[in-house]
């Protein structure tokens, strides 16, 4: 049996929504809804409701669905207004009703069932309602008391952003879900609109929190910011007003908890997780928490059952609609990156910003629109945007699919042998414009581990000529690129599959570092280099440098990442020197940019040389995002091509927030604020994800590594599943008759003409 005794704190959507499907599921429940507000107060104004969510709602309560078919607006398009031209971008779908309304509608539903809605009405506390109930909703938002006063159990950790925003309203409707920036004296601001009712707008006005305080809004009150917004656009406006309703200017917090129950307490909506307006999801993921928190009290035989199951069902959403709000946020919070791009291309940039909707899945929604944003961009009718040429120097990459640098571990004496070969070579027949080897050591001291492959004997640059003529005749216009570099701290540990970081057991070899500091407890000190000792290896590299243009290497670049040595100068938390290599930003450069001129003197002009930058530690006072921009701006400097954009890895601590395409947005900042061409990497997954983020001008190249190893032929089986034979991508002779995927058994069946009930 079900709780029969349920309290609900907060009357929100989710809230509301949490007591009438419990009642509706057992009349029997005795359900009490506190909400401290009156009945039709309310703090926003139109609510945005997905296609899924509604699916949901229809099964669950058929009543509720129907009451909000009544009062639905929807409308199709999006429209993107930046330096006074419009772009309107297609099927879409959207459906959206006054928040008041659906409050309303929820609250007639919970009394025709019987809830006990009391409002203006303090609820006592969870702790206090949990000794006399079976279950306790608690819906009491982002500012959530229950989440607080157990916040020992349920571990909650909210991060304020750097925008304010404003929600208002107009009266009159959109035709379109609306986007439109100010670029003003103080700084660029944003506006949010779209339709709620036949004659009513939500508007949302946002700007970073310097330019809110440079216009005066922190001075002004309600009715003078009002007022201002509607002046600064009032183009969008039709010189229309704005109201407000409660309204006030805000920073978005976005909330995270590490438990969502405790004993019979749960939380739902925002008390339990929150998701950047931009994307529109607060109160759908506040109704699909009421729908499968009352779906697992259902199913599950006791109420604690039910509320794991309820977290292990809800988290994975919650968390791929956060990572989506999160990089929306972000988007917004840089908007300044991007004013310069051409207006359709920025449209683009910004429906895409959420990895949400991608290139593929916006040319089915509207073809005419992303061909027009190809074209712009220069893709020849029918060439997807990763299957475009990039030079660099004098080395044109026929794509943009750069198979990322991957550490093999099977070398022997730092000679790449067959496997080498054979892993190379396949993937420089799988169509890829840039192959790059593994990390390659410019001494046997700057190995990691007794796998690595070298450049420091003639031996070992002949087995790379080797490799590198295979792939340029048996793949000609694959260029194939070294990436050098030197082990630092990090190195004299066991291959990769016998312990990642772990210290040799014998055979170990001195390390030497920025400083002797070591990676992680366990782990070798390293010697400071002495100032003769750095020029020693300098000259190591230069060494490499000069056998990897013999051995025909189309493109070098330097691995300033990772923790490895010249990254250990570069992080303030590897980097602890207090002479003129030490210290401030421009110290902690000198030594990696003494390396890159130095390989760049006897590298051939001709080619390009790249940099791989950690552009965050991932570890408070480390390298940050402000920081690689700096970083790349000095290599830019010295006559660096592009920058390959990685993170972590500096310290054993480090906390990085994964996901998909997690790395992608430093590179994109670097690019936007520089110009610097940039390599993007980091769970780009996808043929999609790669024309997405070239096509929106985040990245000019991406590389992508676990993908290769699934799947050597990667680039030609993306080519082949988008139906492109052009010059980006070229079939081997042999390998030909490949270029279409196999056939398969039908797998469906002829469905009945009549089903007859019996």
């Amino acid at each position: 049996m079900g709780p029969l005794r349920v309290a609900v704190i907060g009357g929100g959507p989710g809230g509301l929504y949490a007591a009438a499907l419990l009642k509706r599921l057992d009349p029997r429940r005795d359900i009490t809804l506190w909400e401290r507000n009156a009945p039709d107060d309310t703090f926003g104004f139109g609510v945005v409701l997905s296609d899924e969510t509604l699916g949901g709602i229809e099964h669950a309560d058929p009543v509720v669905h129907a009451a909000l078919q009544a009062e639905f607006v929807r409308w199709d398009d999006i429209d993107v207004v930046h330096r006074g031209t419009r772009h309107t971008s297609g099927g879409h779908g959207f459906a959206a009703l006054g928040r008041r309304r659906l409050l309303e509608i929820l609250h007639e539903r919970c009394r025709q069932l019987g809830v006990n809605l009391r409002f203006r009405s303090q609820a006592p506390s969870a702790t206090e309602l949990a000794r006399d109930h079976d279950l306790v909703v608690a819906a009491d938002g982002v500012h959530s008391a229950t989440r607080e006063a157990h916040a020992h159990a349920f571990r909650p950790h909210v991060e304020e952003h750097r925008c304010r925003y404003i929600w208002l309203a107009a009266d009159f409707a959109f035709d379109a879900f609306r986007f439109e920036t100010a670029e003003t004296e103080h700084g660029v601001m944003q506006l949010h609109g779209y339709p709620y009712s036949a004659s009513d707008s939500t508007v949302i006005v946002e700007m970073r929190e310097e330019v809110w305080r440079a216009a005066g809004f922190d001075e002004l009150d309600v009715r003078e910011s009002v007022e201002s917004c509607a002046k600064i656009f009032t183009d969008a406006l039709g010189g229309r007003g704005l109201r407000s309703n409660n309204s006030a200017w805000t920073a978005f917090r976005t909330v995270v908890n590490e438990k969502w129950s405790h004993g019979n307490v749960v939380l739902v909506g925002d008390s339990a997780h929150t998701a950047h307006f931009s994307i529109g999801s607060g109160t759908k993921l506040a109704v699909e928490d009421a729908l499968a928190l009352a779906a697992c009290l259902q199913e599950q035989p006791t109420t604690a059952e039910a509320l794991a199951a309820y977290e292990a069902e809800r988290r994975p959403v919650v968390a791929s609609t956060q990572r989506a709000a999160r990089a929306s946020l972000e988007w917004f919070e840089n908007l300044g990156l991007y004013l310069d791009q051409p207006a359709r291309q920025f449209a683009f940039n910004l429906l895409t910003r959420s990895r949400r909707v991608t290139h593929d899945n916006l040319r089915l929604r509207d073809p005419h629109f992303t061909e027009a944003v190809e074209r712009d961009f220069g893709c020849p009718p029918g060439t997807p945007p990763m299957f475009t040429p990039l030079r660099l120097r004098d080395l044109t990459l026929r794509n943009r699919v750069v198979v990322s640098p991957m550490d093999m571990y099977s070398a022997r004496a730092g000679v790449p042998g067959d496997f080498h070969l054979v892993h190379l070579g396949a993937r420089a027949l799988g169509g890829a414009g840039l192959v790059m080897t593994e990390m390659v050591c410019v001494s046997p001291e700057g190995r990691i581990t007794p796998g690595c492959a070298g450049l420091y004997t003639p031996e070992q640059a002949t087995a790379w000529r080797r490799i590198t003529e295979f792939a340029h005749t048996q793949a000609p216009g694959t260029a194939v690129g070294v990436q050098l570099g030197h082990s630092g701290r990090k190195g004299s540990t066991k291959l990769m599959w016998e312990g990642i970081d772990e210290p040799l057991p014998d055979g170990n070899w001195p390390l030497v570092a920025a400083s002797p500091l070591p990676y992680k407890p366990g782990s070798q000190t390293p010697h400071e280099l002495t100032a003769g000792e750095l020029a020693d290896v300098r000259e190591q590299f230069t060494s490499a440098a000069l056998r990897a243009a013999d051995a025909g290497f189309d493109l070098l670049e330097l691995h300033c990442a990772h923790g490895y040595l010249l990254s250990g100068f570069l992080s303030p938390l590897s980097n602890h020197r207090t002479d003129g290599y030490g210290g401030s930003l421009t110290n902690r450069l000198r030594f990696p940019l003494e390396v890159f001129d130095a390989v760049r003197d006897v590298w051939p002009g001709d080619r390009p040389m790249t940099v791989r930058i950690s552009a965050t530690d991932w570890a408070d006072g480390g390298t940050d995002a402000n920081d690689a921009v700096e970083i790349a701006r000095a290599f830019a400097a010295h006559g660096a091509d592009a920058i390959d954009v990685s993170t972590g890895q500096v310290v054993a601590d480090e906390k990085p927030a994964y996901g998909r395409s997690y790395q992608v947005p430093f590179a994109d900042r670097i690019r936007n604020e520089t110009g610097i061409p940039v390599i993007s990497v980091g769970a780009i997954s996808s043929w999609d994800d790669v024309n997405s983020l070239i096509l929106a001008g985040r990245t000019d190249l991406c590389a992508l590594a676990r993908p290769h190893l699934y799947d050597p032929h990667w680039t030609l089986h993306a080519a082949a599943e988008q139906g492109y034979a052009g010059p980006g991508v070229a079939w081997p002779k042999p390998y030909e008759a490949g270029s279409r995927p196999p056939q398969t058994g039908r797998l469906d069946a002829p469905k009945p003409r009549l089903t007859l009930g019996g």
